[in-house]
C-alpha cells in the first residue's frame, strides 16, 4: 500500500500538527473495513484525531482510496470549522481521485519528484 498526500494536504497537516502516523492509522482502519463514510467514486471520509485528543472532535480527511494499492489524502478540515463539503467540491474531488488512482507508479514517482505529491514513508507495513 502506497500512501500519499497532496501538496495542499501536506501544508494543512503541518499547520494542524497532524503527524504521518495518524494518517497511516486512518488508512489502516480503511484496510480493515472501518470506513467513516464512503463518498463514492473512490473517495472516503476518514476521521483523524487532533494531537493529544480523540477522533470525534478532530479532523475529517477526504481520501482517494483503492484497496491494497494506494491512498491519496486530498483534502482535510476540522469538524468544528465545517460540517461537510458541498456537491461541487465533491465532484471536483471525485475527478481528482479518478486521475490519481489511474496513474501508474512512474507517474506517481514523477509527482513526488516535482513536489505535487508527498509519499508517506513506510506506507507498506
Amino acid at each position: 500500500m502506497r500512501i500519499f498526500k497532496t501538496k495542499w494536504v501536506a501544508r494543512f497537516v503541518r499547520r494542524e500538527r497532524i503527524n504521518d502516523a495518524s494518517l497511516k492509522e486512518a488508512i489502516e482502519r480503511a484496510e480493515r473495513g472501518i470506513i467513516d463514510a464512503d463518498l463514492g467514486g473512490g473517495l472516503l471520509k476518514q476521521r483523524v484525531a487532533r494531537p493529544g485528543r480523540g477522533r470525534s472532535g478532530g479532523f475529517r480527511m477526504i481520501v482517494a482510496y483503492r484497496t491494497d494499492e494506494r491512498a491519496f489524502f486530498l483534502y482535510g478540515f476540522a469538524k468544528n470549522e465545517r460540517d461537510n463539503i458541498d456537491d461541487n467540491e465533491l465532484q471536483t474531488l471525485r475527478d481528482i481521485a479518478a486521475e490519481l488512482l489511474a496513474q501508474d507508479d512512474a507517474a506517481l514517482n514523477a509527482g513526488v519528484g516535482t513536489g505535487r505529491l508527498q509519499e508517506i514513508e513506510n506506507g507498506e507495513d
